[in-house]
């Protein structure tokens, strides 16, 4: 947790939170910027760092990791047009396109953008190989075995879909379009320890061998994790730098050239830089459970419902006085959705798991801590309920970076439609 609350006026604080209220409804999306740059900073030792945007994909976040000299990957079309619209360009790879498909209309983009790619399928060599022959391309490797915080974040093994399974099918492929085969991506999920993070880097070093081709990079992947509870350790950048760096050295020994070595962080560089901030609006007991109703729902912050995933909660009330009794009790957090499944304290099994948290009343404030990865990114309409706004904390003043969208602009796509 980065946001503290202190009184320091350079931080994002209770009082300037209170001076954001009464010109914005909660919820809200708060983000600081000067926590991106400290993440960016623990990771400078590697050569190139790619943003894994889908974690955050604001362009004025972007904006801030293009003007850090930080690269970008893109997912979708969507991604693609974020990039070039915070400044991107598809010149020297600072745009690489991940997936394991291609629908038309992004193939069709990325032929004439010249975007390099990270395939993670055979079909998509085939698909870009017989239209752009010699194009730029990665391949993205499944090192048949996988590791993550939760078993929908496991990208690798033969439960996954993403990444190719027979690389020697992919080299035939290559050859037979001469694709340029840039560098080599191997990721296994998020969260994943240094053990997992050891086989990986053996299972990077032996792919190397066994293609033995002529590439110039290779990737870390992305996956790294953030202490999201009071007692998680911080992860050692350091260590992970060294571990990845031995097998650069390998790679690069057997190559005889030197070797690119490239990160891929999403959650790492924005998780802690956000904050949720939400209004209590209702108290009830039900049973032997003690309910808090907020204005905020699943529709905004899904990781919960999703992934049963923790965020710490604190608590501040009207007047601005951090609510810190020494009296707490069991609560659940629920949302306004007509869904059972809208509680933000629960199990990835999807049990509801009480927090101790002090007593509570309508027209409190609570904060959801470190959401700056996979909370808007993720966010719906879902229930109708437009998405919120995003703001920025930067140089010590608050810029709005997304409107709160109305429900007139919801509605819009729809209404423009005729029916006779």
């Amino acid at each position: 947790m980065t946001i503290f609350f202190e009184k320091n006026k350079k931080s994002i604080n209770i009082k300037n939170i209170l001076s954001l209220i009464k010109k914005n409804h909660t919820p809200i999306w708060i983000y600081d910027a000067e926590t991106i740059l400290k993440k960016i900073k623990e990771l400078k030792k590697f050569d190139i760092i790619r943003y894994a945007q889908k974690a955050c994909s604001n362009i004025h976040i972007l904006k801030i990791m293009r003007k850090s000299n930080i690269k970008i990957d893109a997912v979708s079309i969507g991604e693609i047009e974020r990039a070039l619209a915070a400044g991107f360009t598809p010149k020297n790879n600072e745009i690489v396109f991940t997936a394991d498909l291609f629908d038309k209309e992004t193939l069709l983009k990325i032929v004439d953008l010249k975007i390099t790619i990270n395939a993670g399928s055979i079909d998509m060599l085939e698909q870009i190989g017989k239209i752009s022959p010699g194009h730029h391309i990665w391949l993205r490797i499944n090192p048949k075995f996988g590791h993550g915080h939760n078993k929908k974040t496991n990208t690798g093994g033969e439960n996954s879909k993403h990444g190719i399974w027979n690389t020697h099918s992919a080299l035939e492929i290559i050859k037979k379009y001469k694709l340029n085969l840039i560098g080599l991506h191997m990721h296994i999920g998020s969260g994943s320890n240094y053990n997992h993070l050891k086989k990986v880097c053996d299972a990077m070093v032996n792919e190397v061998l066994k293609l033995n081709q002529n590439i110039a990079s290779i990737s870390a992947g992305g996956g790294l994790p953030i202490p999201y509870h009071s007692n998680d350790k911080k992860i050692n950048t350091k260590n992970y730098f060294q571990i990845w760096n031995e097998a650069r050295g390998k790679i690069a020994q057997h190559l005889k050239r030197p070797i690119e070595l490239e990160i891929e962080p999403g959650r790492f560089l924005v998780a802690e830089s956000g904050i949720l901030l939400t209004e209590v609006r209702a108290v009830k007991k039900m049973g032997k459970n003690n309910f808090v109703l907020i204005d905020a729902g699943f529709n905004d912050l899904i990781r919960p419902t999703m992934y049963g995933s923790y965020h710490r909660i604190s608590a501040f009330s009207k007047s601005g006085d951090l609510i810190k009794t020494e009296k707490k009790i069991d609560t659940v957090v629920g949302g306004p959705l007509c869904e059972s499944g809208d509680i933000f304290t629960q199990t990835k099994e999807g049990n509801i798991k009480a927090r101790k948290l002090p007593i509570l009343k309508a027209g409190d404030y609570l904060v959801f801590h470190d959401t700056g990865a996979y909370g808007a990114s993720m966010s719906s309409n879902y229930n109708s309920r437009p998405l919120i706004a995003e703001i920025l904390f930067k140089n010590n003043k608050f810029y709005t970076i997304r409107k709160r969208q109305t429900i007139s602009d919801m509605l819009k796509l729809e209404t423009e439609c005729l029916i006779t």
